[in-house]
């Protein structure tokens, strides 16, 4: 039986139908199961885009919850250069919104991708004027830019951070961890013609912001030494200037003040000298601000009492193949009268009493020679050679503040040591850190480093840096109705010329406490080149007391006797 011609089509068509569904089923298995993950992630990377922003940076507030850091939230502009048809023509429009040359607009819209930023962080009224505009392929998001309402004030310890939100100086470096907000992670689509769809609600879309900061400054104190501190810089037409103000019971800094100052919102024409915060970064010679200290290990180690008599060797005395100088032809003088005086030859004689080794020791349990740790980047240890190290004079140098180097934050806290009583406390800028929703994560407690010197010795230097304010080099910081403890100081700089020491270039400073019965404050003023007079008792001093007169007032602080002064942050 033959099969008819028909018949056979119909057998062939069949078979070839049946490969045909063959090939179809295999082809599909092979791609919704054997290579499912893989296609779909080629999908989504020509049909989606991720784009990630950063969570609002945490709030810095002062010790009473003023604001000193926030974010804002300005315009950002991208574009989508794979779903432009006329990328010229799109930045011609662009051009004159966003300040940006047409031809650079272009070249980044004439890229083979889905995602470029054209301009960050713009002003309000260009978002808007892009917005009305309504390019195709151009989208405006919001993202948060930091902010400091008081422009300069507490900048250099504030510090800044970048484009992108990340901590570069200061607080907002050191606590860059906390301060970071989270991600938030967007997705644009396109569709099947390349056209973006932007994700409904795209702008109203926050991340969760990073955690809060509260610190131990007081946005008032820091207005009252930034003004007294720019003021003196400028009418001495000094170098430079550093005031900081501490609670001498808890370490707590109340105000960091560095002149010159600069403005955390405008940093990009600024050079790292102008934001560096001098009060932790740079070492300087402290002069006879140092003898308060010396004059505390002496004590404390018995080789000298109040009664002790030091004989001044009539204002020259030669150590070392070198002459020792002081201001005055000084005879006899008692070991206040050595502080009050500022006798460099009786410091001398105090050190060398001490011994190097004592003398070294005693440095260190101050705190020089190594970092204090406060919770601020940039920290120095400063300079203090180990005995093995000093010359023939280096011990007589160093008893009357030269061949050392210090920091004003080292110095402050030496002095606050003895307005304490004798123990050191750890100098900290940071109080509380708190969530989003304002619980608290985490406070900071006053912390005791070390003993360095009896209360019984801390008194007694006490009363003759008192001494030094009555009847001494200090006189000009004395603040009626209180008593002040404080030293003065004046040394001169070396010269990068010569290596040797500028008969033209001083450090003046003064440090310090009040009252001295019962220390609020611990304070330390270090004017940097003045021209003209530049005795620390000169251009410091007079410093110190405007400072702590107002500061005490604002404090409500009762003084000894009644005497009417005006509040200087009238007008804050």
């Amino acid at each position: 039986m033959t099969v008819g011609p028909s018949r056979g089509r119909r057998y062939v068509m069949l078979f070839l139908f049946f490969c045909g569904f063959s090939i179809i089923l295999f082809r599909l298995v092979t791609l919704q199961v054997l290579q499912a993950a893989e296609l779909t992630a080629k999908a989504d990377r020509q049909h989606q885009k991720t784009v990630s922003f950063e969570g609002a940076r945490g709030m810095v507030s002062d010790r009473h919850g003023k604001v000193l850091a926030m974010n804002v939230e300005v315009p950002s502009v991208f574009g989508v250069p794979t779903s432009l048809e006329n990328p010229s023509a799109v930045a011609r429009h662009l051009s004159p919104v966003l300040h940006i040359r047409s031809g650079e607009l272009e070249k980044k819209l004439r890229q083979n991708k889905s995602f470029v930023w054209l301009a960050r962080k713009v002003e309000p009224e260009q978002g808007r004027r892009l917005e009305q505009l309504s390019l195709g392929g151009i989208g405006v998001v919001m993202e948060g830019q930091r902010f400091y309402p008081n422009g300069p004030l507490l900048s250099h310890v504030l510090g800044f951070s970048g484009m992108d939100g990340q901590g570069l100086e200061g607080l907002e470096r050191r606590y860059d961890a906390q301060l970071h907000g989270e991600k938030r992670v967007t997705v644009l689509q396109r569709d099947a013609l390349g056209r973006t769809i932007f994700p409904k609600g795209m702008k109203e879309q926050v991340p969760t912001p990073g955690q809060a900061l509260t610190l131990t400054v007081d946005e008032v104190i820091q207005y009252i030494a930034e003004k007294e501190l720019d003021e003196t810089v400028v009418r001495t037409h000094a170098k430079s200037g550093t005031i900081i103000v501490m609670e001498p019971q808890s370490g707590a800094i109340l105000a960091m003040a560095v002149s010159p100052r600069f403005d955390p919102n405008a940093v990009s024409s600024l050079t790292p000298d102008r934001w560096r915060n001098r009060a932790l970064t740079d070492t300087y010679e402290p002069g006879s601000t140092m003898k308060a200290m010396v004059a505390a290990a002496a004590l404390e180690e018995k080789v000298m009492t109040p009664g002790s008599m030091i004989f001044g060797e009539n204002g020259k005395m030669t150590i070392a193949s070198t002459t020792i100088h002081d201001h005055e032809k000084l005879g006899w003088m008692t070991f206040p009268e050595m502080i009050q005086k500022s006798s460099n030859i009786g410091a001398a004689k105090t050190g060398m009493a001490l011994g190097d080794q004592r003398l070294y020791r005693y440095l260190q349990a101050f705190g020089f020679g190594q970092r204090t740790e406060i919770d601020l980047p940039g920290e120095v240890n400063g300079l203090l050679k180990a005995p093995k190290d000093w010359g023939r004079r280096t011990l007589a140098s160093i008893s009357m503040g030269q061949e050392i180097g210090v920091t004003p934050l080292q110095m402050v806290s030496a002095i606050a040591t003895l307005a304490n009583g004798g123990v050191m406390m750890k100098p900290y800028v940071v109080s509380e850190v708190r969530d989003q929703k304002g619980l608290l994560l985490k406070e900071v407690l006053p912390h005791a480093k070390r003993r360095v010197v009896s209360e019984e010795t801390a008194k007694t230097v006490t009363t003759m840096l008192e001494g030094v304010v009555t009847n001494g080099t200090g006189t000009k910081a004395a603040i009626p109705g209180f008593r002040v403890a404080g030293k003065t100081g004046t040394a001169q700089k070396i010269d990068p010329r010569t290596g040797g020491y500028s008969s033209t270039l001083f450090v003046g400073s003064f440090v310090g406490y009040v009252p001295a019965e019962s220390p609020r404050l611990a304070m330390i003023v270090v004017i940097d080149e003045p021209q003209g007079e530049a005795w620390g008792g000169t251009v410091a001093a007079p410093v110190f007391r405007r400072v702590g007169e107002q500061v005490l007032n604002y404090l409500g602080v009762s003084r000894e006797d009644t005497v009417k002064i005006a509040l200087a942050t009238r007008d804050y």
